[in-house]
């Protein structure tokens, strides 16, 4: 019998889905993260869920894997010496940058500028040209650029980026350079702006390919270690890795251009809201991903997450497709101040991790996190346990926010509701990033919780957003897991080609879509995907001429031709206006085109309840003084694992499962669906 395996590697917990390819029956477990060696957890997990479902480790057949491993290497400023390779004249190109200073007008005087990923002294120039057109103008000085790689490698690079001038229209002269480069330095990976990101834009290619040399080895080691030890321990296992845009990609693949990992996690999560809300009929969605260290979140409209053709993580931004995720510190594991100077209560971005953890979880934690405040508020009840194996700690937790109650000179318990309320604006800053500030009204989306800790924040920020309903899907804590099990294997090809719409035609664009779908759909052959699976999608960056500004446009290849550009520059002009308020009456131009190429989805069942009635009684397992709103109430709790479809569970209320708990507030009540799904409204 075959199994498919959905790995989420978190800052805090790894969360695992096993999945029957035949029923689609699934079996989940959660297991804490090992950040001195994430494969670690993994196995713990591969155990845990195996033993839980009664198959051996080599059932599995293929393990779709989210990993924070590029993430973090950018993130904590670990990764290779890497050196760069620029046409002569562009050194500094990574040096003058853009111009862009974060902050108000007096930003510049705070702004300290962070290093390049390439230094200048491990930056060569060489001897040749290409033109715009993609014509040589001079070809590659061997013996200059021979002599010049020489002394790179006897400065101890550990990883190489080629990035000259105008390749993204000829490839040729990079191409010789990683001959010469193979010869020089034969053990050193090379990237090729040309292959990672053939667009034009000299600094986003430059920054984008070193950034991919940047976590390359890193990735490499990590994925070879991975591959290796599921090889030992299943038979004939294919590895796939979830890809910054929701797909996924091969570990070859993975390994080779790592720059496309960079929001791996984050995406899992959102591709499993967009599953497990199909099944409930909604297509809308605010997804709100909470776990123990951050708090990632996305908009998604007509079943399709919104995408952006940059990534940022930290302060490095790359020109590479992912889920517009924005991520804050705001987790369970959060750690809340004051601070000395100004008496303000601070929540977060720091964060207890996985060891020690929150005061409350009885591992040697003693700073006050969410987590912790929860539990004094009564929203995690220390009087049961399920399927969890934590316990929890009350009174660990009310001494550890003690420091906090000290410096705001009130009572723990008011202490506790300040955090709480804290961490909840913190999140919907964060929600308005992906909403009204892109032009879409809240109103009109459900908001999906998930993640460790979401489903205690989801009802308030449901208020706070006024999105209903709120969507609280069974199993929530291992979501992420689920996205990277029923994710599709996912390429792309992309070429840059400026002209005006009056200066080309719509079968000359449709032409060169089909080119690169054919590009695209090759990847996904070598993986074993059929051509009757593959499904392939198009995409156009647009601007007004003259305009610096790109817009991507969504394209069916069926509707442009009957159609014409027309059309597309009609939602160009829409798309502009609702996030900037205005259109100009000037003529777009193509900038760059992009085919995506998907294979088929695993089939993954969800799990049917049987139908109840609106009475929840027989899920009640006790009860709870809860602190909400100002004062002490008393709340039922349940158990969802025995709660059927049709039940109405009135506020407030605390659902507890395996992986997480939902508070339901006064004045609001969740109705159960037929796939389990709690979805919350206010009462009027």
């Amino acid at each position: 019998m075959a199994y498919r395996l959905g790995v989420d590697v978190g800052g805090t917990f790894t969360d695992l889905i096993l999945v029957k390819e035949e029923s689609g029956d699934t079996f989940s477990a959660k297991v804490p993260s090992t950040p001195e060696d994430s494969s670690i957890g993994v196995f713990n997990g591969i155990s845990k869920v195996c033993a839980e479902a009664g198959i051996d480790p080599k059932d599995i057949t293929h393990v779709m894997h989210g990993t924070t491993v590029a993430t973090n290497t950018v993130l904590t400023g670990t990764g290779a010496n890497v050196g760069l390779v620029t046409t002569k004249g562009y050194r500094q190109v990574l040096q003058i940058a853009r111009s862009f200073v974060p902050g108000g007008l007096g930003g510049w005087v705070i702004y300290n500028k962070s290093l390049p990923l390439a230094p200048l002294g491990l930056t060569i120039e060489a001897d040749e040209r290409m033109s715009a057109g993609g014509e040589i103008v001079d070809e590659v000085n061997d013996a200059q650029v021979r002599e010049e790689l020489t002394k790179l490698k006897d400065k101890g690079i550990e990883a190489l980026t080629v990035c000259l001038i105008n390749a993204f229209a000829n490839d040729a002269n990079e191409k010789r350079i990683a001959e010469l480069a193979a010869e020089v330095m034969p053990d050193i990976p090379v990237s090729l702006s040309s292959e990672v990101v053939p667009e034009m834009q000299e600094y986003e290619r430059a920054i984008t390919t070193v950034a991919n040399s940047y976590v390359r080895p890193r990735v490499e080691k990590y994925m070879q270690n991975l591959q290796t030890e599921l090889s030992d321990k299943m038979e004939n296992v294919q590895l796939h890795v979830l890809r910054s845009d929701g797909g996924l990609a091969s570990s070859a693949a993975a390994k080779s251009y790592p720059v496309n990992l960079l929001m791996s996690g984050p995406a899992g999560g959102v591709t499993g809201a967009v599953w497990i809300a199909g099944q409930s009929g909604y297509k809308n969605l605010l997804t709100l991903d909470m776990g123990g260290t951050s708090t990632d979140v996305a908009l998604v409209q007509d079943g399709v997450a919104q995408l952006r053709r940059e990534t940022t993580v930290g302060d490095v931004t790359v020109r590479a497709s992912s889920v517009d995720v924005r991520t804050v510190g705001a987790g369970g594991g959060s750690i809340a101040h004051v601070p000395e100077l100004t008496k303000a209560l601070r929540v977060g971005p720091q964060s207890a991790g996985a060891a020690p953890g929150p005061a409350a979880y009885n591992k040697g934690g003693t700073e006050p996190t969410v987590t912790d405040a929860n539990v004094m508020l009564g929203y995690m009840p220390q009087s049961v346990r399920l399927g969890g194996d934590m316990e929890i700690r009350k009174d660990l937790a009310e001494q550890a926010l003690q420091s906090v109650a000290d410096g705001l000179d009130l009572s723990v318990q008011r202490a506790a509701e300040g955090v709480y309320d804290i961490v909840n604006e913190n999140m919907f800053g964060a929600l308005r990033l992906v909403s009204v500030e892109q032009g879409y009204d809240p109103r009109d989306f459900a908001l999906i919780a998930f993640g460790g800790a979401g489903p205690l924040h989801a009802n308030a920020l449901g208020k706070l957003m006024n999105s209903w309903p709120v969507l609280i899907p069974p199993g929530p804590g291992v979501l992420c897991a689920y996205g990277d099990a029923t994710t599709r294997v996912r390429d792309e090809a992309s070429r840059t080609f400026i002209r005006r719409f009056s200066q080309t035609s719509t079968e000359e664009v449709a032409t060169i879509f089909e080119d690169l779908a054919k590009t695209a759909a090759q990847t996904l052959i070598d993986e074993g995907v059929p051509e009757e699976e593959q499904v392939a999608g198009y995409e156009v960056d647009i601007r007004y001429q003259g305009q610096g500004l790109l817009l991507t446009i969504s394209v069916d290849l069926d509707e442009l031709r009957k159609t014409g550009l027309e059309a597309i520059g009609k939602r160009f002009d829409d798309q502009h206006e609702q996030l900037f308020t205005f259109a100009l009456d000037a003529e777009q131009e193509v900038v760059n085109l992009r085919a995506v190429v998907q294979g088929k989805s695993a089939e993954v069942k969800a799990m049917t309840l049987e139908d109840g009635g609106a009475d929840p009684s027989a899920a009640v397992i006790g009860k709870e003084t809860i602190h909400v709103e100002g004062s002490d109430q008393e709340a039922n709790i349940y158990d969802r694992s025995k709660l059927k479809a049709g039940n109405q569970i009135a506020g407030p209320a605390i659902v507890m499962e395996m992986d997480s708990t939902t508070l339901i507030l006064p004045g609001h009540t969740g109705s159960v669906d037929k796939v389990g799904m709690i979805l919350i409204n206010p009462n009027e």
